[in-house]
């Protein structure tokens, strides 16, 4: 029974994390393609997809948590120490924690993921910003010196 526990858990973590980076694959790689712009921005979506699939399953399959149904509490005397019993009301609960613990661990990396490019969409659009106010400069100075454009 446990070792279903634990497929049907991976399965579904897996599957949420795969849900959730088809859905945030295309704002990713506009980001990426807006902060990087060049090839190497594949690669970043890349691997951000692969990231938010190992941060899913990682963070929905609880291996510490899944312990207690194949071992006695420690902290217990030995006579009362007992390993608990993967009832209906059990699977239906380990289900949703995994759903949701899937979905809070991918959160969590892309709100970290989305933080930092934010910083990173500040910074180049203050450097081109700073390069459109120098490429205006030397025109300016032209036209205040009486040069004419052909």
């Amino acid at each position: 029974m446990f070792l279903t526990l634990l497929a049907v858990t991976l399965l579904l973590s897996a599957a949420v994390a795969w849900g959730v980076t088809w859905m945030f694959s295309t704002p990713i790689e506009r980001i990426l393609t807006r902060i990087i712009a060049d090839d190497i921005s594949k690669a970043w979506l890349r691997y951000m997809q692969f990231a938010t699939l190992v941060v899913g399953v990682s963070s929905g399959v609880r291996i510490h948590e899944l312990e207690r149904y194949i071992t006695a509490p420690q902290w217990m005397d030995k006579d009362k120490a007992r390993i608990i019993a993967l009832t209906t009301e059990r699977w239906v609960l380990e289900v949703y924690r995994t759903v949701i613990e899937t979905l809070q661990g991918i959160a969590w990396m892309l709100l970290a993921f989305f933080a930092v490019a934010l910083l990173a969409y500040v910074i180049v659009r203050l450097s081109e910003l700073k390069r459109g106010s120098v490429a205006v400069t030397p025109s300016a100075d032209n036209a205040g010196s009486g040069a004419t454009a052909p």
